[in-house]
């Protein structure tokens, strides 16, 4: 009998197909070093050796390691947002990116990192705290202005005013940078969307998010099974439509708004991976949020590792290769939606 959740069989695979990748964007650079050599230093630091090719433990340790964890763990976050708000609002095309909340969360953070907007012993909370709370003011700003101008909240009226409210937003964050002085170099390169220098203090923030939304949304999965017959259907059959909206958008919020604060704007990734993991293992959300968050993982480790590599020793930004990819991916799953829907 075929079991309707993502099986032990299925995380497994993801697992060994993750750690793989994981392995390969560790070892990959701009000084590429051997996997026998990148296992042993991750071996003697296991085991709390001394360092054996010091030179080699710096990079893997301080630098890479830290760096292709916070992507992966960013990438699973922004694809989960990303595939439960589209079972939320029962839209294909809904993400972060295309809704404006990224956008929104940018701008928090921007405004944080421009002015200097802290809290007193949590050197992250300011930023964080800043991309959280934009992020949830801009997602319900735009969901709001959308249901006042068309109350069916049509696909294309939510995608139109969250391309608005995003152009709007990244007016203000150039604003921003006008006035931010000395720090422009590091909010111009951030807001690009980057997550070189990323350490280990980022590495639990992100994992903390991840633990704390993923089990939320992971809770919701039935619920959010039953919106794709229609709220009031969902709400017959005894789902509170009402508090598991504000729970999935507050959780949404705090997910991106976290990554965005880390990493800067990456596009697309809520579009794109849950998109390829629902053509391939269908609509159910206890299949497809698990999945999600493993093709996230995987895809943005890809593109970093792309965006490391591609022209070497130059290092492009990330959200430059997930725009690319995901403006062509935007393109194609309108064009599905719309052809599907005639």
């Amino acid at each position: 009998m075929r079991k309707k959740g993502f099986t032990l069989a299925s995380h497994l695979f993801c697992l060994l197909i993750l750690l793989a990748v994981l392995l390969m964007c560790v070892c990959l650079g701009s000084v590429s070093i051997p996997l026998r050599d990148t296992l042993s230093v991750f071996w003697n630091a296991l085991l709390g050796k001394a360092a054996q090719g010091s030179t080699y433990r710096s990079i893997l340790l301080s630098i890479r390691l830290p760096r292709v964890l916070c992507v992966a763990l960013c990438g699973a976050s922004l694809s989960l947002s990303g595939a439960a708000m589209q079972g939320l609002l029962r839209n294909p095309l809904a993400d972060g990116s295309t809704l404006g909340v990224s956008s929104g969360a940018s701008l928090g953070a921007a405004l944080a990192l421009a002015f200097g907007i802290s809290v007193p012993g949590l050197p992250y909370a300011g930023t964080t705290g800043m991309a959280m709370l934009f992020a949830f003011g801009s997602l319900m700003f735009i969901l709001s202005l959308a249901y006042t101008l068309d109350r069916s909240l049509a696909t294309h009226s939510i995608i139109l005013i969250g391309v608005i409210f995003s152009m709007f937003a990244s007016s203000l964050i150039n604003l921003v940078i006008s006035f931010s002085g000395d720090k422009i170099k590091s909010v111009t390169f951030w807001t690009m969307g980057s997550l070189a220098g990323s350490n280990y203090t980022h590495v639990l923030m992100m994992t903390v998010a991840l633990l704390l939304g993923g089990a939320v949304l992971l809770h919701l999965r039935e619920e959010l099974n039953a919106f794709a017959i229609g709220e009031e259907n969902a709400q017959q059959i005894g789902v509170s439509v009402k508090r598991v909206k504000l729970t999935v958008l507050i959780t949404v919020s705090i997910l991106i708004g976290v990554c965005v604060s880390i990493g800067g704007t990456i596009a697309f990734i809520g579009l794109v991976t849950p998109h390829a993991a629902r053509m391939l293992i269908g609509p159910d959300h206890r299949r497809l949020l698990p999945a999600s968050m493993y093709f996230g993982a995987i895809f943005l480790m890809l593109a970093d590792l792309i965006a490391r590599t591609l022209l070497r020793p130059i290092e492009l930004s990330v959200g430059v290769v997930t725009s690319l990819v995901g403006a062509v991916a935007f393109v194609l799953i309108f064009y599905r939606t719309r052809k599907g829907a005639k």
